[in-house]
């Protein structure tokens, strides 16, 4: 199935709200796009639980300011602490159309669950989630023979990704297969 007819979320998660910050209604989130920049560009969020979220709340986005490695958010409606602390643990969301158009070679996280993982030269399952260390990606792998596995991704590891074949090939470190 071509990359482009994949199946794709209607939301992307840009933070997550922490705590109120200061007592007139901003907000701390925890940054997780590579794109934190275009915060300055969006005037509509999304705040849930996660992308999935039924009852998702629309908010108009007032200003952003950044500060360390998190963005301060001033949302309308929301002008004090007491306010704010309610939004605590709420995920941030755009709509996939105000997505940032990728380049060549980039992909979003969320295209990489349910391809094939071939290590080694052997199927081992397919990609269920992929989790942000900070250091590398980890792919939670799925499948029959071994189970649930948690594989490092980067360019030690990471030998061909093809999203026409909805496959991705890998070298796994010594140890990482449980043996049999």
């Amino acid at each position: 199935m071509p990359r482009d007819t994949r199946k794709h979320p209607e939301y992307l998660i840009l933070g997550e709200i922490l705590r109120p910050h200061g007592v007139r209604g901003e907000l701390r989130m925890r940054i997780v796009t590579d794109y934190p920049e275009r915060l300055h560009e969006l005037k509509k969020l999304y705040l849930g639980k996660s992308t999935s979220d039924k009852n998702l709340e629309t908010v108009r986005l007032k200003s952003v300011r950044f500060h360390k490695d998190y963005a301060l958010l001033t949302l309308n409606g929301i002008s004090d602490r007491n306010q704010a602390d309610t939004l605590r643990g709420k995920m941030v969301m755009i709509g996939i159309e105000d997505a940032v158009p990728l380049e060549d070679g980039e992909y979003y996280l969320f295209e990489l669950i349910g391809l094939r993982v071939v290590a080694d030269g052997e199927e081992i399952g397919e990609i269920t989630e992929v989790l942000q260390t900070g250091a590398n990606d980890v792919y939670i792998v799925d499948g029959s023979r071994y189970g649930e596995l948690l594989i490092p991704a980067h360019d030690e590891t990471i030998i061909n990704l093809d999203f026409d074949t909805e496959t991705v090939t890998m070298t796994l470190p010594e140890g990482l297969l449980p043996s049999e």
